[in-house]
């Protein structure tokens, strides 16, 4: 089988992949990072949204193999280096932004991504940013609040950006 390198969450890490498996599927499987969800299995849910690179990838449309080298960050690499939230996770904790919690990661990881771009969203900012992401449980306004409580927390210079 061939190998595939990468570094995930700022760690080398490598592993045997078949061609057909899933970014989501090596990083759930086989690295046993199993806070990225599988929701759809069709790009259409956003709960396996990580980072690629510094851009945001729906994880079970891409082929591992096609990730030579390449840097990943998934919900893990999110807490702060003491493995306490970071920013943004606690500002969902803080503003209930979740309620079964399956579509957070996604959520947390495309929020990021927003904020890398745009600092100061707009409310309507937010929710076109979110599209590609979907809550089961109807939690949008709290998803819009925590993404608004973490611009603030940022903007402000109380902890420190990605």
């Amino acid at each position: 089988m061939p190998r595939v390198s990468m570094t995930v969450n700022g760690r080398p890490v490598s592993g045997e992949v078949e061609g057909r498996t899933l970014l989501v599927e090596f990083l759930r499987e086989t690295l046993r990072l199993t806070g990225t969800h599988v929701g759809c299995d069709t790009g259409q849910c956003g709960a396996c949204v990580v980072h690629v690179d510094g851009a945001s990838v729906k994880s079970c449309n891409v082929f591992a193999l096609d990730l030579e080298g390449v840097e990943v960050r998934t919900i893990e690499g999110m807490a702060n280096p003491d493995g306490s939230l970071g920013p943004i996770q606690a500002a969902f904790q803080q503003n209930h932004g979740l309620q079964c919690g399956f579509c957070t990661p996604g959520m947390v990881m495309t929020a990021a991504a927003l904020l890398a771009e745009n600092p100061s969203p707009s409310e309507a900012e937010i929710r076109a940013y979110l599209e590609g992401n979907i809550c089961r449980c109807t939690g949008y306004h709290n998803i819009v609040k925590s993404i608004q409580a973490a611009a603030a927390e940022l903007a402000a210079g109380r902890v420190a950006a990605e």
